[in-house]
């Protein structure tokens, strides 16, 4: 229907329950929106009623997004409830893998092209050229579906990698880097200039590094997205960094930490002054740990302030800083001036400099309790860089409460979860003991489904290991002795990270190929 102003109006609803399965779709419906729209709005029109546009929408009461659909196609909406199954196969029908679909279009559309011209003519773009060309509708919507669907295949990262004759497009998905079907290379210019004009970064700069920030809405959730880009040989490398809050979940049973430690974790966390730190390489789930822990012992009668290298999300409650060196705040001068605040828990992204580590050792000395990281590769490591660092024995040994070392290694995908005889080759690499972890001499690794992508595993879990404070590791820290000697001070069911891996390996969470490849460089001598 049309109002009196002659504006398009939305329904209610449609009655009679939700589509079981996907409809037939009149393609001139589903032409009326953009794939990136679509699936932006995740819905697909499949037909009219009259004036009315048919629309399969996943959340059928989100009257913003029909609203949005009548504007863009100019005909009232009739939203259409369909069942989840039944939309994501619709999808496929609809608009298939569009952002590979839009490349593949827009590369035909330059064949026959000179490289070497095209090469020459990359380093000649004017800034006006590059911002004429970013806004071009057909690139806005190849750049908007690369993003979308690195997000709906839980991709934490997008790397655009720039060669001689070439574009890649890859999506790190559990921490495995997968190559997409590339943009042409013409494209190259516009595509690095629509990514940075979203990002807020100077598009007619191109031979220095940048960073920007977009945050966008998808699914109802907000998602913020860092972006990195640097000069390469043959153009700028673009990474953008997925930081979706609301996909992940601060829970420790979440994050693969057995019952044992998580027990062992809550006492940590709730002395009133000390320091718990988290090793571990970059990417390992350091920092997710930490706003796990906070999230635990956040409530009204505390006072908690971060200071962050960037601040990767939001905690509700928790004060939190960024890192802006530029304009002088670094973790140390910023250290000093959160202790002027009366917290009672600080967290600091990362112990890097001596400096850092004196202000929070003393800090924890005098009645905070201080959350940090530290690179080590493993717990008993971490007394020893801190010492290198140059903190006194003493002082470290009266205030440090447990240490926690982790990997990340993918989990195996339960829906296509199969076992299969201890390989050969891993026979050979396990001790007899750890042998004896896999009943049946059986393991287990994933057959490739479609809810995993065909790769056997989805999503990550941590290989964990914790340390916690005791007389005798206090005593040796007193005394420098050295990482292998900490390991001995360990209490009583002390579980390395290669050995957690195994236990979770054998309970058919994991593979032992992801155990070897995590926690090959982090055994500690016995």
């Amino acid at each position: 229907m049309i109002d009196q102003n002659g504006s398009p109006t939305v329904s209610g609803v449609v009655g009679g329950g939700a589509l079981e399965a996907a409809p037939s779709v009149d393609h001139a419906a589903s032409g009326l929106l953009e794939p990136s729209l679509a699936t932006r709005l995740r819905a697909v029109p499949y037909g009219f009623d009259g004036d009315w546009l048919l629309v399969a929408m996943a959340e059928p009461g989100d009257f913003y997004a029909s609203d949005e659909i009548s504007v863009v196609t100019g005909r009232p909406v009739r939203p259409v409830a369909i069942k989840p199954e039944a939309f994501s196969e619709l999808m496929r029908q609809t608009y298939g893998t569009t952002a590979a679909a839009m490349a593949a279009r827009l590369g035909r559309s330059s064949e026959g092209g000179d490289d070497s011209q095209l090469m020459a003519n990359l380093e000649a773009v004017e800034a006006d050229d590059l911002h004429r060309m970013a806004e071009q509708p057909s690139l806005i919507n190849l750049v908007n579906l690369i993003v979308l669907e690195a997000i709906r295949a839980r991709a934490s990262d997008i790397h655009v990698e720039p060669f001689e004759k070439s574009l890649v497009v890859k999506y790190r998905v559990d921490g495995v880097l997968r190559e997409q079907s590339p943009p042409p290379k013409h494209l190259q210019p516009a595509i690095t200039s629509r990514v940075k004009i979203m990002a807020g970064m100077n598009i007619a700069e191109r031979y220095v590094p940048q960073d920007g920030h977009i945050t966008l809405r998808y699914d109802g959730r907000k998602i913020d997205i860092r972006v990195s880009t640097v000069p390469t040989l043959y153009g700028e490398s673009v990474v953008m960094r997925i930081l979706d809050k609301e996909s992940i979940r601060l829970e420790l049973s979440s994050l693969g930490v057995r019952e044992a430690d998580q027990k062992e974790i809550r006492r940590i966390i709730s002395v009133p002054h000390g320091m718990f730190l988290v090793t571990g390489p970059t990417g390992s789930g350091k920092t997710t740990t930490l706003y796990t822990c906070l999230s635990m012992v956040t409530d009204s009668t505390k006072k908690i302030i971060t200071i962050e290298d960037p601040v990767e999300y939001e905690l509700s409650g928790v004060n939190q800083i960024p890192v802006n060196p530029k304009r002088g705040l670094s973790f140390a001068t910023g250290l000093r001036s959160i202790l002027r605040q009366d917290p009672d828990i600080v967290m600091v992204g990362e112990i890097r400099d001596a400096e850092t580590a004196e202000i929070a050792v003393r800090a924890a000395l005098t009645g905070h309790m201080i959350f940090s990281t530290l690179h080590t590769n493993n717990a008993s490591a971490a007394p020893g860089r801190m010492l290198d660092m140059g903190i006194e024995p003493f002082l470290l040994a009266s205030v440090l409460e447990g240490v926690m070392g982790q990997r990340l290694g993918r989990r195996v995908c339960q829906s296509c979860r199969e076992a299969i005889p201890l390989p050969e080759e891993a026979r050979e690499r396990l001790g007899e003991a750890e042998r004896a972890l896999f009943r049946g001499g059986m393991a287990y690794r994933g057959k490739g489904c479609e809810k995993c992508d065909g790769s056997g595993y989805s999503r990550r879990i941590a290989f964990v290991e914790l340390f916690p404070a005791t007389p005798a590791m206090r005593g040796a820290i007193g005394r420098r002795l050295s990482a292998q000697e900490l390991v001995r001070t360990a209490p009583a069911g002390f579980v390395n990270m290669r050995r957690d891996g195994l236990l979770k390996a054998a309970d058919g969470l994991t593979t032992l190929s992801e155990v070897f490849r995590a926690t090959q460089d982090t055994d500690e001598e016995e």
